[in-house]
C-alpha cells in the first residue's frame, strides 16, 4: 500500500499534521479515510485538533514522547485527548513546528531562538538542544524530519550542518526530497520510528530515499 496522502486536499502534509511515537495530530475536519491511513501507517492514536482555530497544526506545534510545544497563549481543541504535557514557548514565536526539529533525545532549533525558549524546550521535551540551520534554512522544523531511528533533511545541507546533526542526534542523517523535488522535506513528510506518510506528489524514488534514511527497508 502506498504510504502517501493529502491533508486538507494538499500534499504539504507536514504543515497540517505532526506526530510523535504515540499520536498524530490532524485538523479537526480531516476525513475518516485519511485518519485511518495515518493511524495505520504510524501505529498511533489520531487526535483531531485546531491550534488557535487554525488547521496548520503541523506548523503550529511540535512534540515528542515527553511533551507538546506550542506558542504562548495557544488554544488547542481536543486538548483532553492529548496525554502528554503541553508547554508554551515564551516570546512572539508562533509557528513552533517550523522552528523545532526534534525526536525523543535531541532537538535542533531556529538559530535566533532566545535562551528562555531553548531552556524550556530542553526541560519540556527532555532533550539536548542546539541552535542551527539546515541548508542555510532557519525553519529547521520544515527543512528536516527526525525520528528515533534516523533523519532526512534538505539536500542543500552542508557537510558541517550534517556533521552537527549526526553528533547532536547520534543517528544516521541522509538527504532527500518529497513531493516531486520539494527540498523542505518536513513540509511533505510525517514519520516516527514505526512508520511514515509522505505527501501525495512524492515519487517512488523519493519514497525509497525516505525508507532508507529512516530505516524502514526490510
Amino acid at each position: 500500500m502506498i504510504r502517501t496522502a493529502n491533508i486538507q486536499e494538499s500534499p504539504i502534509i507536514g504543515a497540517f499534521a505532526t506526530c510523535t511515537e504515540d499520536m498524530v495530530l490532524v485538523p479537526l475536519n480531516t476525513p475518516e479515510a485519511v485518519r485511518e491511513k495515518l493511524g495505520q501507517f504510524l501505529q498511533v492514536n489520531v487526535v483531531g485538533t485546531l491550534v488557535n482555530g487554525s488547521t496548520i497544526v503541523g506548523s503550529l506545534c511540535r512534540g515528542n514522547s515527553n511533551a507538546l510545544l506550542v506558542s504562548k497563549g495557544s488554544t488547542i481543541r481536543g486538548q483532553d485527548q492529548i496525554d502528554i504535557p503541553i508547554a508554551e514557548l515564551p516570546g512572539k514565536l508562533n509557528a513552533v513546528g517550523n522552528v523545532v526539529l526534534a525526536n525523543d533525545s535531541s532537538a535542533l532549533v531556529h538559530p535566533e531562538l532566545n535562551d528562555r525558549s531553548v531552556e524550556l524546550i530542553e526541560k519540556a521535551l527532555k532533550v539536548d538542544v542546539k541552535r542551527g540551520t539546515i541548508g542555510g534554512v532557519k525553519a529547521v522544523g520544515m527543512a528536516g524530519v527526525a525520528t528515533n531511528k534516523g533523519l532526512l533533511v534538505n539536500p542543500r545541507a552542508t557537510d558541517s550542518e550534517l556533521s552537527i546533526l549526526e553528533e547532536l542526534f547520534d543517528l544516521p542523517v541522509d538527504i532527500g526530497t518529497v513531493n516531486y523535488g520539494t527540498q523542505m522535506v518536513g513540509s511533505g513528510l510525517i514519520a516516527n520510528s514505526k512508520g511514515y506518510v509522505a505527501g501525495s506528489q512524492t515519487t517512488g524514488h523519493e519514497l525509497g530515499r525516505i525508507e532508507d534514511a529512516l530505516d524502514f527497508l526490510e
